[in-house]
């Protein structure tokens, strides 16, 4: 049994218009004016996959184009689109959208959606408009989550950066708080650009590199606790750029595990002179 719990699909009234070129329902065949995020097309690809059950979902990236009502009128369209695909098709499970700050309009919204018409749970953006998960407003969202007993899935809004000041040391505490595990994937979304049409332009293109070669620009602290990760952080930015802390006040117990977790990651001597001591001595200028 294999359960696909990440995939977006539109409502047909929702699909943006464009004169690219696009995919048919057959996955990867070119086609103006159409998109993948079809219901169609998440068929036929779980088929290709051998997926037996299919979540789907949508972020919505395009709320932040919208006021309340707007966000809530379109919010509305993709549960009942949603709703209406997991009564059609028994491999489909479907998950409901909103702002989790909206409200008391959008909480009686995602309520309807999950008593009435069955969805599994939510997905929101990390941010919109300034706006954030922890954001006090959003704690009757959570609340109402918790008592309906169904898990939120918060994933990242489609935003651009770019690296303007290429001297600047960036030091970014508790490995870069996971950059390393997800630089693979803003690369893939670089290197698709145009043929990513159906997401919205990639204007202003403010970097000229993938995003992993501006990573490796930054230094990584690090804070972790848990050794696979701080491989992997080494492994991504390289050993002169990772430097040694343990983010503890006078904690005997988090000091000593912090220094120890250097000898977990099979590092030769030089590499950990670099870690402990020689990359913050370059770096500070002591």
């Amino acid at each position: 049994m294999i359960i696909d719990s990440h995939v977006h699909v539109l409502p047909p009234e929702d699909m943006p218009a464009f004169t690219g070129t696009g995919f048919h329902r057959n996955i990867g065949a070119p086609k103006q004016g159409r998109v993948p995020t079809t219901i169609e097309n998440a068929l036929e690809a779980a088929k290709i996959g051998g997926v037996d059950i299919t979540v789907i979902s949508n972020p919505i990236h395009n709320l932040r184009d919208m006021d309340r009502e707007q966000q809530l009128a379109r919010c509305k369209r993709q549960n009942h689109f949603n709703a209406a695909q997991q009564a059609k098709y028994p491999s489909i499970v479907a998950m409901a959208s909103t702002v989790p700050y909206g409200g008391d309009k959008f909480l009686r919204e995602f309520e309807r959606a999950v008593k009435e018409d069955g969805l599994k749970g939510a997905w929101i953006t990390s941010s919109l408009q300034g706006n954030y998960p922890d954001d006090d407003d959003a704690m009757p969202f959570f609340e109402l989550a918790a008592e309906l007993d169904v898990p939120v899935v918060i994933h990242p809004p489609s935003v651009g950066f770019g690296e303007e000041l290429p001297t600047l040391k960036l030091v970014g505490t508790h490995l870069g708080g996971g950059i390393c595990e997800m630089i693979g994937r803003m690369d893939y979304a670089y290197r698709l650009q145009e043929e990513a049409y159906f997401l919205g332009p990639y204007e202003p293109m403010l970097i000229r590199h993938p995003p992993s070669h501006y990573l490796k620009m930054m230094y990584l602290e690090s804070t972790c606790h848990h050794p696979p990760a701080a491989r992997c952080a080494i492994d991504t930015i390289g050993i002169d750029h990772f430097v040694f802390g343990t983010d503890s006040p006078p904690l005997f117990v988090l000091k000593k595990e912090g220094v120890e977790l250097i000898d977990k990651l099979g590092l030769t001597a030089a590499e950990k002179d670099k870690v402990y001591y020689q990359n913050a001595k370059r770096l500070l200028k002591l």
